[in-house]
């Protein structure tokens, strides 16, 4: 007699979706990916399908027989007003028809700057942004949806993250291409302040172990991080681990991105607000997941190390 695998949906297909798919495969489930096209490079062995996650007939039609529904869409920053509230409501309304389990990544947005104070589960909503404030408008609405009854839904939270995949990110193509070229490292802000990063292998593991436990549902969660250095540290560790110092060159406002072109002009409009991410500390304290389903960051060195062969190797396909 064989048992059929848990069958679990993620949609959205980015370094999250992607790695989050490769963890639960290991884990002995059924992944099924969920995108517009129902192209991406999906990890073997999993389903990807064509789908639009702003139809709810569409979304629930997929999801049916699911455990668990991962929400690791995403959208431009200018479009997230018009998006994500539909998003929320169609993936909630998912969950409740089809009984499905549903996790939500999100950021920091909705905590607004903190002075330098550590981050944790506590942390006021105090967002000057609007996308802040839409992000803490969205939680609300997504553990309201748990309190009442209606799904069983969890939150979980990524500060800047790095690692294989990971392009689109601070510590992303702007770093690691220039670095394995002996070009400057494009940073931003004050890179001496200190500043956390996740690695994309701890947020996909962390999600599929929440994914796993009944207790993580109606709950905020922030990621597992390692010990926060500044970035300044962080480019050492990585000229340290090429044998060569990293060169930097340092952006220190968004105005400036934008006048030497690294910025186009939307951009910066939708990003001058969250800015004061790096120019105060942001540093996020995980003890609560680390504490309550022991997981640990993998260490900054291993995860750098892991993200440079990544970069190399795509470097090598393209050559």
């Amino acid at each position: 007699m064989t048992t059929e695998k848990e069958l679990h949906m993620v949609f959205g297909t980015g370094p999250a979706g992607l790695s989050l798919a490769a963890e639960l495969l290991q884990r002995g489930k059924r992944v099924r990916l969920v995108n517009r096209s129902g192209q991406a490079a999906a990890p073997e062995g999993s389903e990807i399908v064509a789908g639009d996650a702003s139809k709810l007939e569409v979304l629930t039609e997929l999801s049916q027989g699911a455990t668990t529904i991962y929400n690791c869409t995403h959208a431009p920053y200018e479009n997230w007003p018009e998006i994500l509230p539909r998003l929320q409501e169609n993936m909630i309304e998912a969950a409740a028809a089809t009984g499905a389990r549903l996790i939500v990544i999100d950021t920091l947005y909705l905590y607004g700057p903190t002075g330098g104070k550590p981050m944790t589960e506590e942390t006021p909503h105090l967002a000057v942004s609007r996308k802040g404030r839409l992000r803490g408008e969205l939680a609300w609405g997504y553990l309201q949806a748990h309190r009442v009854g209606k799904a069983k839904v969890a939150l979980a939270r990524a500060a800047d993250f790095f690692g294989p995949g990971v392009t689109n990110s601070a510590l992303g193509q702007y770093i690691f291409p220039a670095v394995l070229n002996n070009q400057p490292a494009l940073t931003l802000g004050d890179i001496d302040l200190p500043h956390s990063y996740n690695f994309m292998p701890d947020i996909a593991r962390a999600l599929a172990t929440l994914g796993e436990n009944e207790t993580a549902f109606g709950r905020e969660w922030l990621l597992p991080v390692a010990p926060v250095v500044s970035t300044r540290e962080v480019l050492d560790i990585i000229g340290q681990q090429r044998g060569q110092p990293a060169q930097v060159f340092n952006v220190p406002s968004v105005a400036e991105a934008q006048a030497a072109g690294i910025f186009d002009d939307t951009f910066a409009r939708e990003y001058v607000e969250l800015f004061y991410q790096y120019t105060e500390p942001q540093i996020v304290d995980s003890s609560r997941i680390e504490r309550e389903f022991g997981l640990k960051a993998t260490p900054l060195e291993e995860a750098l190390a892991r993200t440079i062969d990544w970069y190399q190797t795509q470097a090598q396909s393209v050559q």
